[in-house]
């Protein structure tokens, strides 16, 4: 067959010795690399005895915040939702009654507010597009769950505590992001 091109450039490879034919140097260059690292420290962490500490960039579960006086923070704008590049939130939101001013911040707030940790891929865009900072990303894993609707998170399961009525758990909620190395999240 001729070439199409004046460009090819056969190659000719010389013939491999004995030595390399029984690819003793192969085998034994492998096994030193492989030795070299079966004296190193390890590094596998006994999980449950042992925690690895986080990266101060680490982003983890959402969580719907609220403020001193137990008020939800979220006016339900929609910011975090159109933000989100997987499309992981949604949200309804409905008006304040007369007399819920002791559970809503504004005059209107997020009925349903649900995130799909399924397709929530952690990049913090609803964090930052939050203008009420109502959303935050805490240092806590996404728990395993059998089924696809365990991963479906509602209001219930992100809203922290209540400061009134649960202040040991409102100061653990509020102590993972003070807590934060890099400050994001301190402004208040």
């Amino acid at each position: 067959m001729e070439a199409l091109t004046n460009r090819v450039k056969p190659v000719e490879r010389p013939d491999m010795s004995f030595w390399e034919r029984m690819y003793l140097p192969a085998v034994f260059k492998g096994m030193a690399i492989t030795l070299k690292h079966f004296f190193k420290k390890k590094v596998t962490i006994k999980y449950p005895e042992e925690t690895r500490p986080f990266s101060p960039v680490f982003r983890g579960v959402q969580v719907l915040n609220r403020d001193e006086e137990g008020r939800e923070r979220c006016t339900a704008c929609g910011l975090c939702a159109l933000a989100c590049p997987a499309e992981a939130i949604t949200m309804e939101c409905a008006e304040r009654k007369p007399g819920e001013e002791h559970l809503y911040r504004e005059e209107k707030y997020a009925a349903k507010y649900e995130i799909n940790m399924l397709r929530c891929i952690f990049c913090g865009l609803c964090e930052e597009a939050c203008p009420k900072d109502a959303v935050y990303l805490t240092e806590t894993f996404a728990p395993s769950n059998y089924q696809r609707k365990g991963f479906i998170y509602g209001k219930p399961e992100l809203l922290i505590p209540d400061p009134k009525t649960d202040p040991e758990g409102f100061a653990k909620s509020k102590g993972n992001r003070i807590e934060n190395p890099l400050g994001h999240g301190n402004e208040h």
